[in-house]
């Protein structure tokens, strides 16, 4: 955990509203000034939700990147150049200014420095950016002698975080290493915190390819083989199981390879390749013909990846092994029907 010994030097906070909405930016005097006891827990609040074996993204503009506003702030921020408080106001104005969206939630807006965060076992300094837009409802119990009182309140959750950043002050010519929870729903305000606040892409490391790779073969084996080719359901399962074994079985990855294990059938690669090839002319994906696969990124994909065929409202059946034990057939009266093979009953 990449919080245990890090410690919270300066945080600043400001009430960032919606302009379209007509909510106002609030901003702060000073930087807060909590206790020790409180630092700790907001320290805790802050980080323990990042991993540092996850994603990782940089700052990026597609001009040059120095035009990347986050970028200066966060290193004018890093090297003390510039009064801290003072930064804070600019990134607030920054992000209020990228709220525009109706949907788009207020809230506050969290601003810290952090020393001693160990990343790959090296203690690094860091920019913290984080954003409260929800509230939890909690009862508070006031007892005095026999008598109770019991009141609802509203409060920040310590156990969620809507939206944060954590910028290491590492690879500062390539934009540094940013680390980034986004709590997003799908409307089309939802990518604002990367997109448009941040402005930050992923690096390309073997996490982001497996990645990259594994959300691909879903969506071609779930939404798009079955248009170009009739393909049972049972079939498309089969192929998602084994290309998570794959991942799970290999080192490195190797396109063809990867092909001839778990599509085999020659229309099916075409198609795989087609639609890859589409997908990156869309600019939607960067497909390496061969990366080393990252053990976390496949444990992380392979959640989404489901085994279950579902049958109206009566059955669900999970399949996880050979293929050739179950199979589809249909009665004369028309009711269609699997047969599956087993050796044992649990």
């Amino acid at each position: 955990m990449i919080h245990q010994n890090a410690i919270l030097q300066e945080i600043a906070v400001h009430y960032v509203g919606n302009p379209t909405n007509n909510e106002a930016l609030i901003l702060s005097r000073a930087p807060l000034q909590p206790d020790a006891e409180l630092r700790l827990r907001l320290r805790d609040y802050f980080l323990k939700h990042f991993k540092a074996d996850g994603e990782i993204f940089h700052f990026y503009h597609p001009t040059a990147l120095q035009y990347n506003e986050m970028y200066n702030f966060c290193g004018e921020a890093l090297t003390g150049h510039r009064d801290f408080l003072d930064i804070s106001v600019s990134v607030a104005r920054h992000l209020q200014g990228v709220s525009e969206h109706p949907m788009i939630k207020s809230g506050e807006m969290y601003f810290c420095k952090f020393s001693n965060i160990f990343i790959d076992n090296q203690p690094v300094d860091a920019i913290g950016i984080f954003k409260t837009e929800t509230r939890s409802g909690y009862l508070e119990v006031k007892q005095q002698e026999s008598e109770f009182e019991l009141t609802y309140k509203e409060g920040i959750d310590l156990q969620k975080l809507d939206k944060a950043c954590l910028v290491i002050d590492r690879n500062f010519e390539d934009g540094f290493e940013v680390l980034v929870i986004d709590q997003a729903n799908k409307g089309e305000e939802a990518r604002y915190w990367l997109n448009d606040f941040l402005r930050v892409e992923p690096i390309k490391n073997e996490y982001h390819h497996t990645k990259a790779l594994l959300q691909l073969t879903k969506n071609f084996v779930t939404q798009q083989l079955a248009e170009d080719l009739p393909v049972e359901k049972a079939d498309q399962i089969d192929m998602l199981n084994r290309s998570v074994s794959y991942f799970k079985s290999h080192e490195t990855f190797d396109r063809l390879e990867f092909e001839n294990e778990v599509f085999k059938n020659e229309e099916v690669k075409s198609s795989f390749r087609a639609y890859g090839e589409r997908e990156m002319a869309a600019g939607e994906v960067d497909l390496q013909e061969r990366f080393d696969i990252s053990s976390t990124a496949v444990k992380q994909q392979a959640r989404v990846f489901k085994s279950v065929l579902k049958l109206d409202k009566n059955f669900h059946i999970y399949i996880h092994g050979d293929r050739n034990l179950i199979e589809k057939g249909r009665e004369d009266d028309g009711r269609k029907f699997y047969k599956i093979y087993f050796d044992q009953e649990a």
